[in-house]
């Protein structure tokens, strides 16, 4: 076909009627949902009363859906509550004078407003919804009339725009997740996050139960509100243990005041330290560990790659100080064994000193180790520290929690389950002993925390400079997790602060761990 031909040809099938229709389908399609988006971003908003307070809710086009809670001096929350291309935002405003007033004289009077917050919020988004769905076809029709001048057209981008707008808010409708509200993440100052968010172990026993929570919040806040000047926090529950886990503080005198702050605010009862607290190992570092006295709860350490005998040595003469090298200790009825890092690496960029092949062994030698200890001791040991995670393979179904460090990044897996023995063909076993049920398998939880001191001077060398964190771990009085809050500062020259509300259980999906452990390069 000769070029002409085809120009022709193009020209031809460009000014067929069902292209010509095809491309006013689109246009009108174009303009329908262009104007849809206009009349929601800048009208569907409403107000409407919760518990004390004036919110204002609105409904935004986003890819991810979602909520978040605007909660003015103290942040925000946000919540995964649904799916879809519309983001729900509420914020809280002024405090209406006589509700107030009414709370402050008569404290019982938070319970009734928690338990009108329910209805107050359904029928608040209900009348949102409406709202965004009517503003969405006006907005289209009214842009279509201009756009075209045609009545037909017109009708068809307002149909349009109803039909996108209904299919947008029934599939957040359907993909609603009211359990998300136990799970918060919370940006905003450091100091207010347990004001806000709540107590971790009254969330993780009644997570099931949307109104009770939403309830509580409401509580929390409206508390906070009312005596705005000491910002309270709740009194946690007598039986509930809340441990601090940092990692990897390589030396950042920052990480100090950090731990200091979390340990006050969140009223920890001991902080564990996975190692390379240093970044050398030398002499000269051992006057950094005088810092953890300043913590004032017991501090409980294992040795990392970077963590020579001398430093090892000089947090062990910390008078809080609580060092394991393949040993057991007790803290608020907790069990914890602990065993230090094999390996001596602080220059990553040299081999360590039982050679590149060796390295892997040696840590899985080690695991073996505290694996074989906790066995011998007799005691139900709830809780397993090492640095490197390739050490916590042996442990799995010997501990149900490991925490670890090393990676510079936070991650929560589950480890695969430990191979059983082959029984031996030559002996059969007795009646006895085929009569007797096997215990339970311990399903092992591993627990990688970042870097507390934001990777020290090696955070730095990215591209984006390396968060600072840590993370609050909750257990009731069996001695069992039931939340973890992770938290996490901007590094260097940042100031930004999240924290992550996780309850143990609720629709959670661990990533299993590598059946085969991989040494990770010298951190």
């Amino acid at each position: 076909m000769k070029p002409r031909e085809f120009v022709d040809l193009a020209g031809r099938a460009f000014r067929h009627r069902w292209a010509r229709r095809i491309r006013v389908a689109v246009t009108v399609a174009l303009v329908s949902i262009a104007g849809a988006v206009i009349g929601v971003m800048l009208f569907a908003q409403a107000g409407i009363n919760v518990g004390p307070f004036s919110a204002e809710m609105s409904i935004r086009p986003s890819i991810h859906g979602g909520t978040e809670v605007d909660i003015p001096p103290l942040g925000s929350l946000h919540l995964d509550s649904h799916r879809g291309p519309l983001h729900l935002k509420v914020a809280l405003g002024s405090l209406d004078q006589s509700r107030t007033e009414a709370l402050i004289d008569n404290p019982s009077a938070i319970s009734t407003a928690g338990d009108r917050a329910v209805d107050e919020v359904v029928a608040g988004i209900s009348r949102l919804g409406l709202r965004t769905l009517g503003l969405a076809v006006l907005s289209a029709l009214i842009l279509a009339a201009v756009v075209f001048r045609d009545v037909r057209r017109t009708a068809a981008a307002g149909v349009t725009a109803l039909v996108v707008t209904t299919g947008s808010l029934g599939l957040a409708a359907a993909t609603l997740r009211p359990d998300a509200i136990s799970e918060p993440r919370y940006e905003g100052l450091l100091v207010n996050a347990p004001a806000v968010v709540g107590d971790a172990r009254r969330i993780a026993d009644n997570y099931g139960r949307y109104a009770e929570q939403l309830q509580a919040i409401v509580g929390n806040v409206s508390r906070v509100y009312s005596t705005i000047s000491t910002l309270p926090v709740y009194e946690p529950a007598g039986n509930t243990t809340r441990l601090l886990h940092v990692s990897d503080l390589h030396l950042n005198p920052s990480s100090w005041g950090l731990i200091r702050t979390v340990v006050e605010t969140f009223e920890i009862d001991a902080v564990i330290d996975t190692g390379d607290i240093v970044d050398w190992g030398s002499s000269a570092e051992t006057g950094y560990v005088a810092s953890i006295p300043s913590i004032q709860v017991p501090y409980i350490y294992v040795r990392g790659n970077h963590d020579s005998a001398a430093i090892q040595a000089a947090v062990d003469a910390q008078s809080n100080a609580v060092v394991l090298d393949n040993a057991l200790t007790t803290v608020d009825g907790l069990t914890i064994a602990g065993i230090g890092d094999p390996q001596f690496t602080p220059d990553k960029s040299e081999s360590n000193e039982a050679g590149d092949e060796s390295g892997p062994e040696l840590l899985t030698t080690a695991g073996e180790r505290l694996a074989t200890t906790i066995r011998n001791s007799g005691k139900q040991v709830d809780i397993a520290l090492v640095h490197d995670p390739v050490m916590a393979s042996p442990l799995s179904g010997v501990v149900p929690l490991v925490l670890a460090g090393h990676r510079h990044q936070r991650e929560v897996s589950v480890l695969p389950p430990p191979e059983a023995p082959a029984p031996s063909p030559s002996v059969a076993p007795s009646p006895a002993a085929s009569a007797v049920p096997a215990p339970p398998p311990v399903t092992t939880r591993l627990m990688i925390e970042g870097s507390t001191g934001g990777a020290g001077l090696r955070g730095l060398e990215g591209e984006d400079p390396t968060p600072l964190s840590l993370s609050v771990l909750y257990f009731d009085e069996k001695n069992a997790l039931k939340a973890y809050d992770d938290i996490q500062l901007g590094g260097t020259g940042q100031s930004t602060v999240e924290m992550q509300r996780n309850v143990v259980g609720l629709d959670e999906e661990p990533t299993p761990a590598p059946s085969v452990p991989v040494s990770q390069p010298s951190r």
